[in-house]
């Protein structure tokens, strides 16, 4: 027996508040472990030396360089980070609902600043957006639906667009 096919059900902004907390959360406790596994090997001062106060710039570059490339080999294979995948969320490409491309989660992983940059406008813009969509999924060409909800396009191009 097949029932009608669902409507997607757009993330809305409280669901993906809380998925982003939660990966703020994992990132800081993994950042914390290899901080502490770098300090106990000697590749990091400790806490007590001057040179502590300020991490090097360069270690700084490759934390942001590998925080931007796991988020994004994380949209790409899996369709979220932990937190999205957690709160059952799934980022698509907003036209095929295929999961998104390589090239789509680099846009939307730089998309973030600009979204940010305004007064975090382009984040608040879900609350209101009827497809739920931050600037960084218009740029991106993407949208975050609840995972049991992804129809076909259809129903989407029918019920939605």
């Amino acid at each position: 027996m097949t029932g009608a096919p669902a409507i997607p059900q757009f993330a809305g902004p409280g669901r993906r508040l809380a998925a982003f907390g939660i990966d703020v959360v994992l990132v800081y406790l993994v950042s914390m472990i290899v901080t502490l596994a770098a300090m106990a090997v000697g590749w990091l001062p400790d806490s007590t030396s001057p040179v502590a106060a300020k991490a090097p710039w360069p270690m700084e570059a490759v934390a942001y360089f590998l925080l931007f490339a796991i988020t994004v080999v994380l949209w790409v294979r899996f369709g979220g980070t932990p937190g999205k995948r957690l709160m059952e969320c799934r980022i698509v490409d907003v036209r095929t609902l295929k999961p998104v491309s390589p090239g789509q989660a680099v846009v939307r992983c730089l998309g973030y600043m600009i979204s940010a940059l305004p007064l975090g406008l382009g984040f608040l813009w879900i609350a209101w957006d009827r497809r739920r969509q931050g600037f960084h999924d218009k740029l991106a060409g993407t949208v975050v639906l609840h995972d049991d909800t992804v129809p076909s396009l259809d129903v989407l191009q029918r019920e939605v667009l």
